[in-house]
C-alpha cells in the first residue's frame, strides 16, 4: 500500500482528466499477469506510442482487488470520442484490447473506450 503519494506532472497548458473503471476477472494469477504486462518492460511500444499520437498526456491505472481506475490527463481542448476512434484504428490495438481482454471482465472484440466506463466525479475540494 502506497501511503507516500503519487508525484503528478505539471503542464505548461490548461489541462483535463478524465477517470475510468473496469474489472478484472478474479483471478490471482491472471491479475499478476496483467499488471507485468503493463509494466515499462512488457507494455507494448505501439500501444503508448498510439496513446501519444492521440494527444493523450498522461496515463494511469490504479488497482485495488480486481478493480481498476484510469486516470487520463489531457490538454483542454481534447476530444474524447473523436481521439478514442482514432485510438481504435492505430496499429496493433485492436490485438492489444484482444489480448487483454484475456484479463478482464468485458465483451470479446471490445474496444478500449467500450471496455473502459467514464466515471462520473460526485466531489472536489478546490474552488
Amino acid at each position: 500500500m502506497n501511503t507516500e503519494g503519487f508525484l503528478q506532472k505539471h503542464y505548461s497548458q490548461p489541462v483535463k482528466r478524465y477517470v475510468q473503471t473496469m474489472d478484472l476477472r478474479d483471478n490471482p494469477e491472471l491479475i499478476a499477469e496483467y499488471r507485468r504486462r503493463h509494466s515499462r518492460e512488457a507494455a507494448w511500444k505501439e500501444i503508448l506510442d498510439g496513446i501519444r499520437l492521440v494527444g493523450i498526456l498522461e496515463m494511469e491505472i490504479y488497482i485495488l482487488g480486481t478493480r481498476l481506475v484510469m486516470i487520463v490527463e489531457t490538454p483542454a481542448d481534447f476530444d474524447w470520442p473523436s481521439a478514442m476512434a482514432r485510438l481504435a484504428t492505430l496499429p496493433r490495438q485492436q490485438e492489444w484490447e484482444d489480448y487483454m481482454a484475456l484479463f478482464q471482465q468485458c465483451a470479446e472484440g471490445a474496444t478500449s473506450d467500450e471496455k473502459w466506463k467514464m466515471m462520473d466525479r460526485m466531489f472536489y475540494l478546490y474552488d
